[in-house]
């Protein structure tokens, strides 16, 4: 089972550090279409990518150190559930271009959620 938690772990900590750095340095499309689609402020999406980066490192920790790995990986489900929120709210789910990006959000939840169980499995 510790295979199975190190794969999924590296896999998602891979994709949080992708999404969470341009974020965090508010740089790239993803943070000026969070800003001007979402509304959201800078602070706001800076605070998204931080949390995301801190999701990367308690994966990659967690590996050594699963609790921590567990932890990362459901506070990341909690930051895609409430990104699947803000998708919801401003439509995006409805509207054929922007649907693609805002699914992300929803197939990274159950990933974070096999991630965690196989951490604790492999305790």
């Amino acid at each position: 089972m510790y295979v199975t938690a190190a794969v999924l772990s590296v896999l998602l900590a891979l994709v949080t550090l992708a999404a969470g750095a341009p974020k965090a340095v508010l740089k790239g499309d993803v943070s000026a279409a969070l800003q001007s689609h979402m509304g959201l402020s800078a602070r706001v999406v800076r605070l998204v990518g931080l949390a995301e980066v801190s999701a990367t490192a308690g994966l990659v920790v967690g590996l050594f150190w699963q609790p921590l790995g567990i932890a990362a990986a459901i506070g990341f489900a909690l930051t895609m559930i409430g990104a699947v929120g803000y998708h919801v709210q401003v439509g995006d789910y409805a509207n054929p271009e922007t649907r693609g990006n805002a699914m992300a959000a929803v197939i990274l939840i159950p990933v974070s959620a096999a991630t965690a169980a196989a951490l604790a499995l492999a305790m």
